[in-house]
């Protein structure tokens, strides 16, 4: 049996998606920046997927600038802020992902701006009182905010930082790579400044992603080339990419409640399951319904004498997971969310998450995998 429990890291394309992705590469092969009838309905295509995106939104169509994926969207944020708004300061926490950490930290290299982090708890919650005492020091800063963290779950209130923000006249941007498409986003009630996605995270395309800008800001393009993107990101539009985004956006939106309903109650599930199959079971952030992400669960085991092969172990059993972010899979560091958290080195950490396409018969699988192999160790 093969199990695939690695859907924060990427997930499966929808059938939808393939087709409209398979009909406009049969269909629509023109370069939307030439002018004659290919070009212009290529040109269409990625404009009527633009509106798409932006209609789900509730933003407006000019606002919706399309990228390569999530991480070069949270750099343009993060870097045309800092060069043409003024800022001199900035505020993350340290459980982002990378493509905001080592952003900012490189921005932060010669003192173009000062860095600071927000306190989190030992479940990964922003300190929010901590994020107004920074911000009374230093107004006008950058505030960068995952609105779910992509190893532990835990769910940040972008709306209540959006408030704190207003009230110091914050820049903030948020990495919604993990919510977006599993969470309903209204930019019309949600006062931001940036906010990003990327489509394989929602059953789309590798390789394609947006960045929301709010109106108000005037930034420069951080790729320069042609005038693509209304002048804002220089490269032929990845045509098939952003009809297969706007699509799997679409399809989300259109049954959110239902795959929530189903992925909720995988993760409630699998909780269960092994906290009573595995003595000595915990869990990494947040787990409630209400203050983490449906569709991720950290798992922390007692068998510690198995910690390095743990995942290899899972992989041979026909398991697919993640020791943390995929993002940095290739590095021998550990993950720096668990490491924030001071979590325990020496227990090993599992990040099991689902999509619409999972089932409990899957869990069950999983759950006697693991307890055979933490038996083993007994």
């Amino acid at each position: 049996m093969q199990v695939y429990f690695d859907n924060a890291a990427t997930t499966p394309l929808d059938p939808e998606v393939i087709q409209i992705m398979t009909e406009t590469m049969q269909e629509h092969f023109g370069n939307p920046s030439s002018i004659h009838a290919h070009g212009r309905q290529a040109k269409t295509i990625v404009e009527k997927a633009r509106k798409t995106v932006a209609g789900l939104l509730k933003a407006s169509p000019s606002e919706i600038f399309f990228t390569s994926g999530g991480t070069e969207a949270d750099n343009m944020a993060i870097v045309r802020s800092i060069m043409d708004l003024g800022i001199t300061h900035a505020i993350t926490s340290p459980l982002e992902h990378h493509a905001v950490l080592h952003t900012l930290e490189e921005m932060a290299q010669g003192d173009r701006i000062q860095l600071d982090f927000v306190r989190v708890d030992a479940q990964g919650q922003v300190d929010l009182e901590h994020l107004q005492t920074l911000l009374s020091k230093n107004p006008r800063t950058f505030v960068s905010l995952m609105h779910a963290n992509n190893e532990i779950s835990t769910l940040t209130d972008i709306h209540k930082v959006s408030e704190i923000c207003q009230a110091f006249d914050a820049v903030f941007h948020s990495d919604t790579v993990q919510t977006m498409g599993h969470y309903v986003h209204d930019l019309s009630t949600l006062q931001i400044d940036f906010l990003t996605g990327a489509a394989h995270k929602f059953h789309g395309p590798k390789g394609v992603g947006f960045i929301y800008i709010n109106g108000k800001n005037k930034i420069r393009p951080l790729l320069y080339g042609g005038a693509q993107e209304r002048n804002m990101r220089g490269g032929t539009e990845n045509v098939y990419g952003i009809v297969g985004l706007a699509k799997a956006l679409e399809l989300c939106y259109q049954h959110m409640d239902e795959h929530r309903i189903h992925i909720q109650g995988l993760k409630d599930y699998m909780r269960a399951a092994l906290l009573e199959n595995i003595p000595g079971i915990t869990f990494n952030g947040n787990t409630g319904a209400e203050d983490s992400l449906y569709t991720v669960l950290n798992v922390s085991l007692p068998c510690t004498e198995i910690a390095d092969m743990l995942l290899f172990s899972l992989d041979i059993a026909g398991i697919s997971a993640s020791g943390g972010s995929a993002c940095s899979s290739g590095s021998q560091l550990g993950s720096h969310v668990l490491e924030a958290l001071g979590a325990d080195p020496d227990r090993p950490s599992v990040r099991f998450s689902f999509s619409k396409y999972n089932t409990t018969e899957e869990i069950d699988f999983v759950v006697n995998k693991l307890k055979e192999i933490c038996e083993s160790q007994g």
